[in-house]
């Protein structure tokens, strides 16, 4: 029997596209009723496909490197699809940099192996490089160079020739939405335009994958939202993304799916919902009635399927029984005593919330 584990083996597929068109779900068995979140509804599809052994775009599987007696990255198995935009999340140090180095084959692994578009990073490392851009934390530039020369020198390096080279340079530039600079010394621009230009020259050749290492970091406030809803348009053309970041908010509206790193143990993995699901291990309401709050506490309190009630300020605050879903029967007690409602919903799980609580316990 072939050992999976030897990095010459090769037994993989190439990745098809992602089948986005729902009316399709059911030939991958995936019986989901109607939702408008369609975002949701393509997560699923996309869990889908790799549980049912549709080839992903990158695979990593017991990924390891050591330095010395340190051990950077730990055994990370990681299934990623076309359309994935997947959040590296973890301190400075966990091994976030590390992992995307050995995907990107520019550092080899200890042990373990890692696949892109189904190529080996140990075989076919010139193939991958001219499927991935990937963008450092911090990267030099040329500081006697336009923006459009500093383009045109790395669209050269591609071998894109001709009247393509200055098309495809225009065409990156409005997409990071800095046509307006191309004629400025890039010695003029901004850290925020800076990582713009950076994000446009990986993407010069249109890789299916990007690696993107902090790429908001040292950003001001409005460069920050800049990068992520350029995050959301790579989404959208079904690029694969990884970004990470030590910084959670970055990416609680950017990334479909997120991984969480800690001293190079990937300890949680999943999409944003799945993972929202598990770090709440109960539901919770916020209520506002429009007259005698503690009498509805009160009422709210007794149903079968609370846990407990509190107040704050005028607001009741109702956690359900662990596994409750449905609370329905709590607004038509409440109508049914005279009560009416000015708030009533579901209180939301952020990231940050779901790292604390997925990972206690597991730091060391």
């Amino acid at each position: 029997m072939t050992d999976i584990r030897n990095p010459l083996f090769l037994a993989r597929l190439q990745p098809c596209s992602l089948v986005t068109d729902v009316n399709l779900a059911a030939r991958f068995g995936c019986g989901y009723p109607w939702t408008d979140d369609l975002t949701l509804l393509l997560e699923s599809l996309r869990g889908s496909l790799v549980a049912r052994g549709i080839s992903s775009v990158i695979e990593t599987n017991k990924l390891t490197k050591k330095y010395g007696d340190l051990i950077a990255v730990n055994e990370i198995n990681l299934k990623l699809v076309e359309g994935d935009v997947f959040g590296f999340i973890g301190p400075n140090g966990s091994g976030k940099t590390t992992t995307m180095r050995m995907i990107a084959t520019l550092l080899s692994p200890d042990y373990g192996e890692a696949y892109v578009c189904g190529k080996s990073i140990y075989t076919h490392a010139e193939e991958i490089r001219r499927l991935i851009g990937f963008m450092p934390d911090f990267f030099g530039v040329y500081d006697d160079m336009t923006v459009l020369e500093y383009l045109e020198f790395f669209a050269a390096t591609y071998r894109i020739n001709g009247p393509a080279r200055r098309k495809v340079c225009e065409e990156k530039l409005e997409l990071v939405d800095m046509s307006f600079k191309r004629d400025a010394m890039v010695s003029q621009l901004s850290r925020g335009q800076t990582q713009r230009i950076g994000l446009a020259r990986v993407m010069l050749h249109d890789p299916q994958v990007l690696l993107l290492d902090e790429p908001a970091s040292g950003l001001d406030p409005r460069a920050r939202i800049e990068i992520r809803n350029l995050l959301k348009r790579l989404g959208a053309m079904n690029k694969t993304v990884i970004v990470s970041s030590h910084i959670l908010p970055e990416l609680a509206d950017v990334c479909t799916r997120v991984g969480m790193i800690e001293k190079g143990e990937l300890i949680v993995d999943g999409y944003v919902h799945e993972v929202m699901r598990k770090a709440r291990q109960a539901i919770v309401l916020h209520i506002k009635v429009t007259d005698r709050p503690e009498q509805a506490a009160a009422l709210i309190d007794q149903a079968d399927t609370v846990q407990h009630t509190s107040m704050q300020g005028d607001m009741i605050v109702a956690q359900l029984k662990p596994g409750v879903l449905d609370y329905s029967d709590i607004p038509t007690q409440l109508f049914e005593h005279g009560f009416r409602l000015n708030l009533f919903r579901e209180e939301e799980v952020n990231l940050e919330t779901a790292f604390m609580e997925l990972t206690k316990g597991k730091q060391q």
